[in-house]
């Protein structure tokens, strides 16, 4: 029960209302640099009995004085960790930008190794797992364009400036993560998968987010609303509506049982 579970959950995941007997848990993971509190208008608006959870990442918020992780496994391992205790329920992931392949890995983490099969993998505004494989995806960013990509994230950092300095560290952390990230396996999931994209999102383009089929036997849906990288903040309402419908449709016992197959590497 959600009563027991143990102090390592409560550090990694944050839910606003914990659900006597929830149907299911929504996991959100965030953003490069990204917090909890990016997700906080969700659990208003999703179904009343789902759970919304967030991921609180090392180096941010409460967990300040933590070095922010800066490898994937890791990072995964840690998630992984903490969730096993939620898994008494159906688990739909969220990830976007970072989140999105943090979310990927996590998933089949889950699978593999603990046998927790997640209902749902949605993801948003990053380029799908195998375009990382060749180390090639995008140069490392300075300081000022990851500033300014914070800035975009949180309108906040606008009018206070003096708060750079303190996500900067978990922002550069975090994206020293995704440029050294390099799928560690190459399997194929046998569950759909659901991508969303911003129309003018100029970072990451449709024939990007189109790659995710690479990683699915199921078939991959494609969304796309208004807006650019950090669409969400702007069409919050049509895209947790969107995701809420498709939550509808889980039944409240989990499954169990492996849900990936390894495909040989060439």
């Amino acid at each position: 029960m959600t009563e027991t579970i143990p102090g390592v959950s409560r550090l990694w995941l944050r839910r606003q209302r914990t659900l006597p007997e929830p149907r299911l848990r929504l996991v959100c993971l965030p953003h490069a640099g990204g917090t909890p509190a990016f997700y906080r208008g969700w659990q208003a608006r999703i179904p009343a009995d789902v759970e919304f959870v967030a991921v609180c990442y090392p180096g941010r918020q409460d967990r300040f004085n933590e070095h922010p992780i800066t490898r994937m496994d890791l990072l995964v391992d840690h998630i992984c960790q903490a969730l096993a205790p939620l898994a008494d329920r159906p688990l739909a992931l969220f990830g976007h930008s970072m989140g999105a392949v943090v979310a990927y890995e996590v998933a089949v983490r889950l699978i593999t190794q603990q046998g927790i099969t997640p209902h749902a993998l949605l993801v948003s505004a990053h380029i799908a797992p195998p375009a990382h494989g060749d180390g090639t995806w995008k140069v490392p960013l300075s300081d000022d364009e990851l500033a300014e990509q914070a800035r975009s994230a949180d309108p906040l950092l606008r009018y206070a400036p003096e708060l750079m300095s303190v996500v900067m560290p978990a922002l550069r952390a975090d994206h020293d993560l995704l440029h050294a990230y390099r799928p560690t396996r190459s399997p194929r999931l046998t569950m759909p998968i659901v991508a969303y994209r911003g129309a003018d999102d100029e970072q990451v383009s449709q024939e990007d987010m189109r790659a995710w089929s690479q990683v699915t036997d199921a078939g991959v849906e494609f969304r796309t609303f208004p807006g650019g990288h950090f669409y969400l903040l702007q069409a919050e309402a049509d895209l947790v509506a969107d995701i809420g419908n498709r939550l509808s449709s889980i039944p409240a016992a989990p499954e169990v049982g492996p849900f990936v197959k390894e495909v040989p590497r060439p």
